[in-house]
């Protein structure tokens, strides 16, 4: 049986979501946790500001240091988005103890190139949250989660292995410190010698269970795999929904580009992890609330074929947003996922097709569409209508992508038809246009348009006049029977 490889992130500057605009001011600050210095920002550290730190004394200190509570609801809903965004990655998603997500990748090494490719995407997609992240990978998730809470003792540190037996020898050099079951016996352990965890897994474990207890023991197994561990996998939601606040009043829309990156991230994991592909979303800008509310600006982005790729969905955001002028300041965005179909294997073909793809096609479509606007790049459509006037018609492109006809409706059907018939000669009893034309297919009988007032009732053929050129010709069925040509073939 192959272990599978298990991803721990650790994100150590998570409670900075409560003040995360603080960075970019001039300005110091600090995030209270139950009366103490969570963390502080330069300014508020150069100041006298330290962690741990009573209220009183940073106001006896640096009384210009801005104290700010802990908001553990925004760091919850943050934790959550981080973990829909890496869905893309693995569906198996875990929260784990001190700001940590755990990833099973095991099934997905293959798929994204080895464990130090994965490494770099997974941290990358971080990087473009807005979030940094300390990584670990192990055999088992505790040895991951060890590993990436780990001071780094050398430069890079060693934070990643595949193997158990390098992940023992690695774990023996931790401090007993970094383990949240040994801190209510560090004293004991310290004074028997035992600082790392090598020695202590060598000290007996009967009387290190009299001592400490079961969970320490577990801890230990389950690090060092002696021990299998069950995780409660993050649940997928049925529908994707994601919000995220401005840190300020945006005026210009390119500047929401960073907070779309984000929302299309995390629809993204959730796609993949649905096996579902997007062929509508919605983007919603907030706008201002109260008295001075500002109905909020929708964007729909339709596509002409199904996607779930993060840098396609992306391309075509960006393109409506260069082009969108804000009513209003933006202080808020949503994003919402809206009509969907399951989602397609690639089409590997031996030989692609030359100039491209169908699908290169129509991602060229939606590319224009998203550029120019949905009503500036068109199609023709059909309607169902009998007369020619009525059926042919047309529509955005990112609407009515349909397959092509049958080779014999083409045949029947002209590609330009008049807007408005012209009324033909007739000499020598031949209907002529610009020489006699001679019938060589036909007649299709139409008769329709008794519904709406505007009945119709006429032959159609297909004539060639002397210069082989053929034409879409009809004789109207009344008294005064009458030749019209409607449409020419190319």
């Amino acid at each position: 049986m192959k272990t599978p490889l298990l991803f721990s992130l650790h994100l150590p500057l998570l409670p900075l979501e409560t003040l995360r605009r603080c960075w970019s001011e001039a300005g110091a600050y600090a995030v209270m946790d139950d009366g103490q210095v969570l963390i502080a920002s330069p300014l508020a550290v150069a100041a006298g500001v330290r962690v741990g730190m009573r209220s009183g004394g940073v106001a006896t200190i640096a009384p210009d240091t801005v104290m700010l509570e802990r908001d553990t609801g925004k760091e919850a809903a943050v934790l959550e988005a981080i973990a829909l965004a890496l869905l893309q990655f693995t569906p198996e998603v875990a929260f784990d103890a001190g700001f940590s997500l755990l990833l099973d990748v095991g099934a997905s090494l293959r798929l994204f190139g080895g464990p130090l490719a994965l490494s770099r995407q997974v941290r990358s997609s971080m990087a473009r949250l807005g979030f940094t992240a300390v990584l670990g990978a192990a055999p088992t998730a505790h040895g991951a989660w060890l590993l990436a809470h780990a001071p780094a003792q050398r430069r890079p540190p060693h934070r990643r292995c595949l193997r158990l037996a390098t992940l023992a020898a690695r774990l023996d050099r931790l401090p007993c410190a970094l383990e949240p079951a040994a801190q209510a016996h560090l004293v004991w352990l310290d004074g028997i010698g035992a600082r790392q965890l090598g020695a202590l897994r060598r000290l007996p474990r009967a009387g290190l269970l009299r001592r400490t207890g079961k969970p320490l023991l577990a801890a230990l197994d389950h690090a060092y795999g002696d021990a299998q561990a069950l995780h409660q996998w993050m649940a997928i939601p049925a529908t994707f929904a994601a919000h995220v606040e401005t840190f300020g009043r945006i005026e210009h829309a390119e500047a929401l580009l960073v907070g779309a990156t984000a929302l299309i991230l995390q629809m993204t994991g959730w796609l993949t992890a649905r096996q579902l592909a997007v062929i509508t979303f919605t983007l919603r800008l907030e706008h201002e609330r109260g008295r001075a509310a500002v109905p909020p600006t929708l964007l729909e982005i339709m596509l002409a074929e199904p996607a779930w790729k993060e840098a396609h969905l992306l391309r075509l955001l960006k393109e409506r947003l260069a082009k969108l002028e804000l009513q209003a300041p933006v202080i808020g965005l949503a994003l919402y996922a809206g009509q969907l179909q399951p989602m397609l294997p690639p089409n590997a073909q031996l030989f692609p097709e030359p100039g491209g793809s169908p699908a290169d096609f129509k991602r060229l479509l939606e590319l224009l569409s998203a550029r120019l606007g949905p009503d500036n790049v068109l199609t023709p459509l059909d309607t169902p209508d009998h007369r020619p006037e009525q059926c042919n018609s047309w529509g955005p492109a990112t609407r009515s992508m349909k397959p092509a006809a049958d080779a014999d409706e083409l045949l029947e059907r002209p590609c330009w038809v008049l807007q408005q018939p012209i009324a033909l000669r007739v000499r020598d009893e031949r209907p002529f246009y610009m020489s006699p034309l001679r019938l060589i297919r036909g007649p299709e009988r139409l008769e329709a348009g008794w519904w709406d007032d505007q009945a119709v009732g006429r032959d159609y053929y297909v004539a060639q006049g002397t210069d082989a050129a053929c034409y879409w010709i009809y004789l109207e069925r009344s008294q005064d029977a009458r030749w019209f040509l409607h449409g020419m073939y190319a």
